[in-house]
C-alpha cells in the first residue's frame, strides 16, 4: 500500500499559524507555551477595584500588542525572500506566543477580559506585516528592530504605572521588556537597516490609537 505524503504549502503554514494564535487569544484556550510563565510561583496581590481595572487595562494592550506580534511576523515571514528570515520569523513568532499567553492567563486571574477588537488588530497587523515583507528583507528585519524598541519603551511604561505591589504582572512585563530587547538586537544584526522618521513616527502613531482602545475594549 503506498503512502501519499502531501507536501506543505503556504495555505497550511498560514493555518497553522491562525490557529495556533487562535489558541492564545481567547481566555481558557490552550494557553501553553514552552516556556514557564515568569509570574507561576509568586503570590496574587491583595489590588484595590481601581488597581485591578488599571492592572486589566495594561495587560489586555500587552496582549492586544502581542496579537499583532504574531500577524505581524506570519505577514513578514510569508512575504520574506529567503528561507532563513522565513524561519527567523516563524521562530520570533513562537516566542512571542508566550507573551501572548501569559497576558491571557494574566487577564484571567484579574477576572477580565481581553480586547474585543483582536481580530481588527490581527488583520490590520498581518496586511503591515506583508507589505514590509514585500518591501525586501534588510527592511524587513528593520521594521522589526524597530518595532521592538517601540514596543520595549511602551513595556517601560508600563511596568512604571503597575502598582508595586502585583509581583506578578510585574515579572510578566519584565520578562517580555527583555525579549522584545533581544528580538530587536537580533534583527539588526541579521541584516536590518533603520527605518527612515517618517516610517517610524507612523508606526509610533498606530500604535497609539491600538493601545489607547484596547486599553478599554
Amino acid at each position: 500500500m503506498t503512502t501519499l505524503v502531501r507536501k506543505t504549502t503556504t495555505a497550511d503554514a498560514l493555518i497553522s499559524r491562525f490557529d495556533h494564535w487562535l489558541r492564545g487569544v481567547h481566555p481558557g484556550a490552550d494557553a501553553t507555551g514552552p516556556r514557564p510563565n515568569p509570574a507561576a510561583d509568586l503570590p496574587e496581590a491583595r489590588l484595590s477595584e481601581p488597581e485591578r481595572r488599571e492592572v486589566a487595562g495594561l495587560m489586555r494592550v500587552n496582549h492586544a500588542g502581542e496579537v499583532c506580534a504574531q500577524a505581524l511576523y506570519l505577514g513578514q515571514a510569508m512575504t520574506a525572500r529567503r528561507p532563513s528570515l522565513h524561519e527567523h520569523m516563524l521562530k520570533a513568532a513562537a516566542e512571542e506566543a508566550d507573551h501572548l499567553n501569559w497576558c491571557a492567563t494574566r487577564l484571567q486571574e484579574l477576572n477580565d477580559h481581553t480586547s474585543y477588537l483582536n481580530l481588527l488588530w490581527y488583520l490590520g497587523s498581518y496586511a503591515i506585516g506583508s507589505v514590509a515583507g514585500l518591501s525586501g528583507d534588510r527592511w524587513s528585519l528593520g521594521f522589526v528592530a524597530e518595532t521592538e524598541r517601540q514596543v520595549e519603551q511602551h513595556l517601560e511604561g508600563h511596568r512604571r504605572r503597575l502598582p508595586a505591589i502585583d509581583r506578578r504582572s510585574r515579572a510578566i512585563v519584565e520578562q517580555m521588556q527583555l525579549d522584545e530587547a533581544r528580538h530587536g538586537r537580533n534583527a539588526m544584526e541579521a541584516g536590518g537597516s533603520e527605518l527612515p522618521l517618517p516610517v517610524c513616527l507612523g508606526m509610533r502613531l498606530a500604535a497609539k490609537v491600538m493601545t489607547t482602545t484596547a486599553h478599554w475594549i
